[in-house]
């Protein structure tokens, strides 16, 4: 299982192979008569922000509960989603903007180095993506998911790039702006994805349920304690990278008041203890009827 540490220094690298890639591919662009490369290393420099706020907010979210945030900071990392997101946003209007403007202004084909070029930046984008977004699944963390498919999507406008130019090159007189036409078809992927993760961390931060299969296994567990009958509710919500939760046991009601709370004690350690990075549990006591 990935430790946030992983997480921190997968941030780190990503912030300092965006960086290069930004340099790389608008020299590229510039030399290379390409604009949709331009384009591309428009978006790198947005994922330079994203890496930067995506590690930011590990480091806040992970910050232990104080006075005034008695429940933790962890809600800075769905916030440092958002902002992610916000960020491709931004990045595919300025990119679709400048790409309309090069269609309609005549220019010539791109070199052909600009292939090799993307190629290499395609592997090691969507490399990017697998460990970010192992480590996100692992840890349960929605920043990292959002900067992860912010390398993948950074791959996907890169490989749309390379079959603009390669139509362009291809083709010949005519068909010089078909990397300004591939640079709109990515812009429309960076927006699917921005919107996408918009959503998740906004549910996030609204307190939306977990999945079905967690609440089920958390219901499980708790069944699982001796002297407990059923389970009658159980609410679960996502506070950056943990668990936090409610849960009605119902127990025999004739048992004493404090063997009652023994059992609502084995309930929390049992919950606690599991691998769903659960925090923070609140067990009610409800007697059979």
């Amino acid at each position: 299982m990935a430790s946030v540490e992983t997480g921190l220094r997968l941030s780190k690298l990503a912030l300092f192979i965006n960086a290069l890639l930004a340099v790389v591919k608008i020299a590229a662009g510039v030399l290379g008569n390409s604009y949709v490369l331009i384009a591309d290393g428009i978006e790198s420099t947005a994922d330079i922000f994203s890496s930067a706020v995506v590690w930011g907010g590990l480091r806040w979210a992970v910050m232990p509960a104080d006075e005034n945030h008695p429940y933790g900071h962890g809600k800075a990392e769905p916030v440092a989603s958002i902002l992610v997101s916000l960020l491709l946003l931004g990045a595919a209007m300025v990119i679709a903007v400048q790409s309309v403007h090069e269609i309609m202004t005549p220019h010539r084909a791109p070199a052909w180095f600009t292939l090799p070029l993307l190629l290499a930046v395609i592997i090691t984008k969507e490399a990017l993506f697998r460990f970010a977004f192992r480590a996100g699944h692992s840890l349960e963390s929605t920043a990292l998911k959002s900067d992860a498919w912010h390398h993948r999507s950074d791959a996907l406008t890169s490989a749309a790039a390379f079959v603009g130019i390669a139509i362009a090159l291809a083709g010949g007189p005519g068909y010089e702006s078909a990397d300004d036409w591939a640079a709109l078809v990515a812009c429309g992927v960076i927006v699917w994805n921005s919107l996408r993760l918009l959503r998740a961390a906004l549910d996030e931060i609204m307190d939306a349920a977990v999945s079905p299969a967690i609440v089920d296994e958390v219901r499980r567990l708790a069944a699982n304690v001796e002297g407990v009958l059923e389970i009658e509710k159980c609410r679960i919500r996502k506070i950056g990278l943990h668990l936090a939760l409610d849960i009605h046991v119902v127990v025999d009601g004739n048992l004493s008041v404090r063997r009652g709370h023994e059992i609502a004690h084995l309930v929390k350690n049992r919950l606690l203890e599991s691998q769903h990075r659960i925090n923070d549990v609140i067990v009610h006591v409800e007697p059979s009827t």
